[in-house]
C-alpha cells in the first residue's frame, strides 16, 4: 500500500514550473538524483514538491529523511531505518536490516541535510541503491553525494518573474502593501533571487516599506566587498542577506538566534525559556522575543502529536552559531541545553507511568534530535560519562516501549564503555542494556550486562537496581523457554519491589511476565488472576504499553475457553495500543495470536493472511517468535490448522498476500472484524479442541488435543 510522510507546506509554493520539470524528468532517468545548491536557494522545498508530484510511480510511497541534525555518523543508518517506517530490533548491521526490508519495494527515498556526513552516506546509499532495485533517493546537499550513476541538479536562484511571485505572496500573507513594482523587482534583483533571502525581506514589511528595505539592503551590499576572497557571490548575498536581518533585529532578539542555534531539530517553548533565559534575556521576556524571530521568518512553528514546536532553518542557526561562539558562549548554552533534555528525559520517564504514556512517547520522540544532542555533549567529555549512562537508562522506556531497541542499544554500549565514577548511574545502564539485549535475542549480552548489575548491585547495597537486574534475568529465562526458572525469579522480584514499595510499568510487566509463564505452563486460573489485577492497576493509572501485554495474557486464556469474541476484543484493543507505541514485540505477538483465534473462528484463509502479516513484522523484531517454543505454540497449531483445511497451495498464497501488506494496512485488517464467507478454504472452521483436551501452549509437539478436530 503507498505511503507517504511528506511534511505539509505551510505556505503556498510558488514558481519554479521549469525546474520541477526538469527534476521529475531526471527522476524518471536516475535512481539517484542529488540537488545541490546554495543554502537558502530552496532545495529542500523543491524536492518534497517534486517528491509529492512523483510519488505516484511509487508503490510503496515516498519517505523523507532529514539527517541535517545527526552528528552521529553511526546514528544514520537509524535514521534511514527510521524514515523508511522500519523498526528494527535485532542484532544484524543496519545495512543489512534496511536492504532486506527495501529489496521488493518501490519507494523515493527523500534524503535531506547529508553533506556533514557524506562520507557516511555515500557507502550507505551506494550499498542500498545496488542491492535495492526499486529505490530510488533524492538527495538534497550543498554538494553531490559522490557515487556512481548519480545525476546532479544544479539549483539556481529563481529567475526573477518567480522572485518577485514569491515576494509578493510572501507579503500578501503578511497583510502588508506590496510596493511598487520597480521597487520590488529591483529588491529581487539585489537579493539574486535567493528564496531566503526573498522571505527574510518580506518578513520586515510590516514595519519597513520596500523602499525603506532597499535603501538599508543598499547599505548593507556595500560590504560585499569585504567578503572573504574566493567565496561564490551568491554564498556572498545570503550571509550578507542573513546578516541584514540580523542587524535589524533588536539586541534581545539577536541574543535568543545566538542562543538557538544549539538545538538539532524541533524545540518546544518551555526548553527555549530554560535554555536561552537568563543573562540580559529573562525567561518572561522570551516569548515576545521568539515571537518577533517567527514573525521575521526566522523560525518556524509546526504542529504534531506532542504539541507546537519550533524550528529554525539551517542556514540561519548556522548564522547564530557563528555570533554565539563570537560571544564565547558556546559551551555554556550546549550544556544548558544538555541539562534541559536529561530533565526532560526524566520527567518522561515519571510519566510514562501516568495517563500522559502516549503524550510522553510523543515528546520523546520530536525530542529525538535534541537527545542525541545532549548524549554526543555527554560523551564528548569524560567528565560526564555518568551523565551519559543516566540519560541513555532513563530512557528505557522509549526504547522497549516504543521500537527503539537497535538505537538504545548504541548509545547504552558508547555510555557503558566509559568509567563514569557513579555506581548508580552505571547500574542503571547495565540493566536497561540487559533488558534491551534479552528483547533483541542476544542472550550472551544481555546475561554479561545482568550478572555484572547484579553483582555490583549486591556490592554497593543498591537493592532497586538488583531487583531489576533479577527481573530481566527473569524475562530472559521466560524468552528461553526455561519457564520454572523464569517463574521462581519473577516471584522473587514481585516479592522485591512490594519490600521496595515500587510501583511502576516495569513492577507491572513483571507480574504480566509471571502470568505468560504460567499460562504457558497451563495454570490459566494463576495466570488470569495476575494479569487482570495488573490490568486493573494499569487503568487506575492510565498506564496503556504494559496493560496492552496483560491483555494478550487474558486473551490467550479466553482463546482456551473458545470465547473466541471476548478474545478478538482483547486483542483488538491490544493490538491498537502496541501500533500507536510502535511496539513491534508487542503487536506482532497479538497478530500471532489474533491468527489462531481468526482460524477458530472458522476463517482459514484469513487467519493465513494474519501469519503473513506478522512473518513480515519478524523480520525487523528478530527471530522469529524468540526460537521459543512456548510463544511458537500458538502459530504452529493455526498453521496446522489452516494448512489442513486450505491445502498447501491455497494457504501459502494466503501468506504471501499477508506478507505483502505494509504494517499500517497490516494492523486495519487486524482491527476490521471480518466474517468468513462461503467458498473453497471457508466456511469449514479446523476446530480447535476443547479445553479439557488441549495441552498447555508450551507443548505443542504433544500428543494431546491440539492435534485433533
Amino acid at each position: 500500500m503507498r505511503r507517504s510522510d511528506l511534511p505539509a507546506e505551510l505556505n503556498r509554493f510558488v514558481g519554479r514550473a521549469a525546474e520541477l520539470d526538469e527534476l521529475g524528468r531526471m527522476l524518471t532517468r536516475a535512481r539517484l538524483v542529488t540537488v545541490v545548491g546554495v543554502g537558502g536557494v530552496g532545495k529542500t522545498r523543491l524536492a518534497l514538491r517534486a517528491a509529492a508530484v512523483a510519488q505516484k510511480r511509487y508503490a510503496d510511497g515516498v519517505r523523507p529523511a532529514e539527517l541535517s541534525a545527526l552528528r552521529d555518523p553511526v546514528v544514520v543508518a537509524h535514521a534511514l531505518a527510521e524514515a523508511v517506517g522500519l523498526t528494527d530490533h535485532t542484532l544484524r548491521p543496519p545495512l543489512e536490516m534496511l536492504v532486506e526490508h527495501l529489496a521488493e519495494r518501490q519507494l523515493l527515498l527523500v534524503v535531506d541535510g547529508f553533506e556533514h556526513l557524506v562520507e557516511e552516506c555515500a557507502p550507505l546509499l551506494r550499498e542500498l541503491l545496488r542491492r535495492a532495485p526499486g529505490l530510488t533517493v533524492l538527495a538534497v546537499g550543498r554538494r553531490p553525494v559522490g557515487i556512481a550513476g548519480e545525476a546532479v541538479f544544479a539549483l539556481a536562484p529563481m529567475s526573477e518573474g518567480d522572485a518577485v511571485a514569491l515576494f509578493g505572496e510572501r507579503a500578501a500573507s503578511l497583510g502588508a502593501p506590496p510596493g511598487g513594482d520597480a521597487e520590488v523587482r529591483e529588491l529581487c534583483r539585489r537579493l539574486e533571487g535567493i528564496p531566503l533571502a526573498l522571505e527574510l525581506a518580506a518578513g520586515r514589511l510590516p514595519v519597513l516599506s520596500v523602499g525603506q528595505v532597499l535603501q538599508r539592503l543598499g547599505d548593507r551590499f556595500r560590504l560585499l566587498d569585504d567578503g572573504p576572497r574566493g567565496e561564490l557571490p551568491r554564498h556572498r548575498t545570503l550571509r550578507t542577506a542573513i546578516g541584514w536581518s540580523h542587524e535589524l533585529c533588536t539586541p534581545k532578539e539577536r541574543l535568543l538566534w545566538a542562543r538557538l542555534s544549539v538545538f538539532a531539530g524541533p524545540f518546544d517553548l518551555e526548553a527555549v525559556e530554560y535554555v536561552c533565559g537568563g543573562a540580559e534575556l529573562a525567561p518572561d521576556e522570551v516569548l515576545g522575543v521568539l515571537s518577533g524571530l517567527v514573525a521575521q521568518s526566522l523560525l518556524s512553528r509546526e504542529d504534531g502529536p506532542a504539541g507546537p514546536r519550533f524550528r529554525m532553518l539551517d542556514t540561519v542557526a548556522a548564522y547564530g552559531a557563528g555570533w554565539l561562539a563570537a560571544l564565547g558562549d558556546t559551551e555554556r548554552m550546549r550544556r544548558r541545553h544538555r541539562d534541559w533534555y536529561v530533565g526532560l528525559a526524566t520527567w518522561c520517564e515519571l510519566e510514562w507511568f501516568s495517563p500522559r504514556q502516549a503524550e510522553v512517547a510523543a515528546c520523546t520522540e520530536s525530542a529525538l534530535p535534541n537527545l542525541r544532542a545532549a548524549l554526543d555533549l555527554c560523551l564528548e567529555h569524560p567528565e560526564d560519562a555518568h551523565l551519559a549512562q543516566y540519560l541513555a537508562g532513563t530512557l528505557w522506556f522509549y526504547w522497549a516501549g516504543c521500537g527503539r531497541l537497535a538505537e538504545g542499544r548504541h548509545w547504552l554500549e558508547r555510555a557503558l564503555a566509559m568509567d563514569s565514577g557513579h555506581q548508580d548511574a552505571r547500574l542503571k545502564a547495565l540493566w536497561v542494556l540487559g533488558y534491551v539485549a534479552v528483547l533483541q535475542g542476544d542472550p550472551t549480552a544481555a546475561l554479561g550486562a545482568l550478572y555484572e548489575c547484579g553483582e555490583r548491585a549486591r556490592g554497593a547495597g543498591n537493592a532497586v537496581a538488583e531487583a531489576y537486574a533479577v527481573h530481566r534475568m527473569g524475562c530472559l529465562a521466560l524468552l528461553s523457554d526455561d519457564l520454572p526458572r523464569a517463574e521462581e525469579l519473577l516471584r522473587q522480584t514481585l516479592d522485591a519491589y512490594r519490600e521496595l514499595g515500587e510501583l511502576n510499568s516495569n513492577v507491572l510487566m513483571a507480574q504480566v511476565e509471571l502470568g505468560m509463564a504460567l499460562v504457558f505452563r497451563g495454570d490459566l486460573e494463576g495466570a488470569v488472576a495476575l494479569c487482570a489485577e495488573a490490568r486493573e492497576v494499569c487503568e487506575d493509572h492510565g498506564e496503556r504499553w504494559t496493560r496492552a501485554y496483560a491483555l494478550y495474557v487474558l486473551a490467550y486464556a479466553a482463546w482456551t475457553r473458545d470465547a473466541y469474541g471476548e478474545a478478538r476484543e482483547l486483542l483488538g484493543e491490544c493490538i491498537a495500543i502496541d501500533h500507536a507505541f510502535h511496539d513491534l514485540v508487542g503487536l506482532v505477538l497479538a497478530f500471532e495470536l489474533l491468527a489462531l483465534v481468526t482460524a477458530s473462528e472458522g476463517d482459514p484463509a484469513e487467519a493465513a493472511v494474519l501469519q503473513g502479516a506478522a512473518e513480515t513484522v519478524w523480520d525487523t523484531v528478530g527471530l522469529p517468535l524468540f526460537g521459543s517454543e512456548s510463544f511458537n505454540a500458538p502459530r504452529t497449531l493455526c498453521e496446522r490448522q489452516a494448512g489442513e483445511v486450505l491445502g498447501a497451495e491455497v494457504y501459502a498464497a494466503a501468506v504471501r498476500e499477508g506478507r505483502a501488506l505494509s504494517p499500517d494496512a497490516a494492523v486495519e485488517r487486524a482491527l476490521a472484524r471480518r466474517t468468513p464467507d462461503a467458498g473453497p478454504g471457508r466456511g469449514t472452521p479446523g476446530r480447535v479442541p476443547a479445553p479439557g483436551t488441549r495441552k498447555p501452549a508450551g507443548s505443542p509437539t504433544g500428543n494431546g488435543g491440539e492435534t485433533a478436530g
